[in-house]
């Protein structure tokens, strides 16, 4: 059986710290040009620098996102970042784009390449192009099915990897290329600037009758006809490694750390139990289940692995988001007797219940005792966000640096 790594976003420092953490064997991130998610906060060449020292101590990967799709006045500043990335050091990096690829072999004549889903990988014919020139790892389009890829692994070398997503949004345009941003409002989305049109409300209007809006479908809440239900192949980890898929990726680089912390140890828990024995994956399949519901999601649906949707599996639904739970913070400093130090991300009360996520796997219930800012102040509630605060949840609350917290909303 092939090693299955776990791969995870971030988009910032400290949800780097955060896969890291809950379970990432690599991480994937964004320096502050060349990605495809302009919006995200991104790294830094100090904070890549840190990012990789923190990860590289506990043995997980990072790779750095460098796909988008360049235009002729890209590619001088390809270059220049390329030759930053030497002091960098990550262990490899995602590319689509043949002028950008080729750049990177010449400047980074050692480092690991990976091919972007953006680059439409769709055969094994187009993993054997990318294979000859030098790359160890092509990601798949999110159009294959998983007997698709399959085959791909058959008629691929053994030393040439497969990355698949396993989990997060899926977008309506092939391969993530997409064009309407750029046309409605002038944003490219293949140079990270995405505006999401596709999670937008529309209907149709006829040419003689400017005004009168009628639906292309409709629900109770409104048009919806490219917005598609997140990816989940949380019960499906045999087929995804029967296929001969050498990374699970999730997507989210903009995503929050209670998100990344959730996921990724939802992931890291059902992947090791599998390894371990099947029958243990298949009677914890519950809490994964639960767990992974535990963070902001569209409904989910398995997208294109088993095949084209059904008309009853359509998977083409609304942009309604579930959110079953709120991200308050993740503990920086404890100071042994039940309180932590905190900075706050959403609203709670002195009184209130809330849930400690350990990496490990466990969640403790505590109640909120009190609540005193930097200077000493007494709360009785923390609506700031941003705000940096200590959170007495008594002392036998078993905290520790790195720990969530977070509260269940009631629905």
């Amino acid at each position: 059986m092939r090693k299955t790594e776990l791969l995870i976003p971030a988009g910032s420092l400290d949800v780097l710290k955060t896969a890291v953490i809950y379970g990432a064997d690599a991480v994937y991130i964004g320096g502050e040009a060349f990605g495809l998610r302009a919006k995200a906060h991104n790294f830094s060449k100090e904070e890549m620098k840190e990012g990789i020292a923190f990860a590289h101590t506990r043995g997980v990967k990072v790779y750095v996102t460098a796909n988008i799709l360049a235009h002729n006045v890209d590619l001088p500043g390809v270059e220049a970042y390329f030759e930053e990335l030497k002091e960098v050091g990550p262990d490899a990096l995602i590319i689509s784009d043949p002028g950008v690829f080729a750049i990177a072999k010449r400047v980074l004549p050692n480092m690991e390449i990976h091919i972007s889903t953006q680059a439409n990988n769709t055969n094994y014919g187009t993993y054997l192009f990318w294979h000859q020139l030098g790359a160890r790892r092509v990601v798949t389009a999110r159009e294959l099915s998983l007997a698709e890829i399959k085959e791909i692994r058959s008629r691929i070398p053994e030393d040439m990897e497969i990355e698949s997503f396993i989990h997060g949004a899926m977008c309506i345009s092939y391969s993530g290329r997409c064009l309407l941003s750029n046309y409605f409002v002038g944003r490219d989305a293949n140079q990270g600037a995405c505006t999401h049109p596709c999670r937008w409300k529309y209907s149709i209007v006829e040419e003689t009758r400017p005004g009168e809006y009628m639906p292309v479908y409709e629900n109770e809440r409104g048009t919806f006809i490219f917005n598609s239900k997140d990816l989940c192949m949380i019960g499906h980890i045999p087929e995804m490694m029967d296929a001969g898929i050498d990374s699970f990726k999730i997507e989210g680089r903009m995503k929050t750390a209670l998100y990344v912390a959730t996921v990724a140890r939802t992931y890291r828990k059902a992947i090791d139990d599998y390894n371990k024995d099947p029958a243990l994956y298949e009677a914890n399949m519950e809490w994964y289940r639960q767990e992974i519901g535990k963070c902001t999601y569209r409904e989910f649906t398995t997208g294109f692995y088993f095949g084209k949707p059904t008309e009853d599996a359509q998977i083409y639904d609304n942009n309604t988001y579930v959110k079953n739970y709120t991200y308050l913070g993740t503990v920086e400093q404890v100071d042994g007797r039940g309180r932590c130090r905190i900075e706050q991300k959403n609203k709670f009360s002195v009184g209130e219940t809330m849930e400690i996520m350990k990496p490990d796997g466990r969640n403790l219930m505590v109640q909120v005792a009190a609540i005193t800012d930097e200077d000493g102040n007494a709360q009785e509630s923390a609506p700031h966000p941003k705000q940096v605060l200590w959170i007495d949840l008594g002392p036998e609350a078993d905290l520790a640096v790195y720990d969530i917290l977070r509260k269940k909303e009631e629905n």
